[in-house]
């Protein structure tokens, strides 16, 4: 059977394609170190395969068509968008899918009884996906699962049901007739409020108690904690983007709510960025 052998969490903020160049600005020095050791982690442990959970920022899904949960069953991904490599001086990149992985977890005939998963066959990725994945896998040679997670267009999907997702993928890497070795990373915000009054007041984060009770959750594992702690109320009060936090429950979940190995908001000029790392056990 297929082995599930990490999980990652990282950021997606397009401003570090710019901002995160050589010689490495000291306050973006944290950033670009724990990028570098989730890249060298699957390095290390030979991963074949990605599943990626992220949040596509109203390019593909819109409001009138916004399912809570997507797996991509693409042969390919194109990534980015037009104004992304104009903005952010993003590249335009071609990305592999793995269909028969994405058959495990979307179900090929029947869904599966824990979740109800949308598909899509065609897809385009924007930073939410690409910055990690350029970031992990430089060369993206690694093929992906790319999975939508709705943290962005009420109704939102609730806290808990992220982690039947991290559940689910777990089984399903589980149950998969393979001997391929897989990452899950995901991607989502610390405290973040992007035009919204915190936007500016001066520091990093809107909200250092909420990061400071983020960072606890995972590097305790404190799984129910995490679900409750991101009740809409309150993540919402931590910026107008922090429900992509949420997004990082999935990885929680799927590591059995085992302490994280690495577990850190990094400050920088921008908001505070997420590095949650776990490394499987035997």
């Amino acid at each position: 059977m297929a082995q599930l052998v990490m999980a990652a969490a990282t950021p997606h903020n397009p401003l570090l394609w710019r901002a995160m160049v050589e010689p490495m600005p000291d306050d973006l020095a944290g950033v670009a170190a724990n990028f570098a050791l989730i890249r060298q982690t699957i390095i290390d442990l030979e991963v074949d395969v990605a599943i990626v959970v992220g949040t596509d920022h109203i390019r593909q899904f819109y409001s009138d068509n916004s399912p809570a949960f997507v797996v991509g069953k693409a042969e390919s991904y194109h990534g980015t968008y037009e104004n992304e490599v104009r903005t952010f001086g993003m590249e335009y990149v071609e990305v592999r899918g793995h269909r028969e992985l994405a058959d495990v977890i979307a179900g090929r005939e029947v869904l599966p009884e824990t979740i109800d998963f949308a598909v899509s066959h065609e897809w385009r990725l924007d930073h939410g996906f690409i910055i990690p994945l350029q970031y992990l896998t430089p060369d993206l040679q690694i093929p992906v699962v790319p999975i939508h997670v709705n943290a962005a267009l009420p109704p939102l999907p609730s806290p808990r049901r992220f982690a039947v997702l991290g559940d689910h993928l777990r089984e399903s890497v589980e149950r998969w007739d393979s001997d391929a070795r897989v990452a899950l990373i995901t991607s989502g915000h610390m405290a973040t409020d992007i035009g919204g009054p915190k936007q500016f007041l001066g520091h990093g984060s809107p909200d250092p108690d909420f990061d400071a009770e983020a960072v606890g959750w995972m590097r305790d594992g404190d799984l129910e904690a995490a679900i409750h702690g991101c009740r809409y109320d309150r993540i919402m009060a931590a910026g107008n983007v922090t429900y992509q936090y949420v997004n990082i429950i999935t990885a929680l979940a799927a590591m059995r709510s085992r302490p994280a190995d690495l577990a850190e908001a990094t400050e920088s000029r921008f908001a505070s960025s997420p590095f949650f790392l776990w490394r499987t056990r035997r």
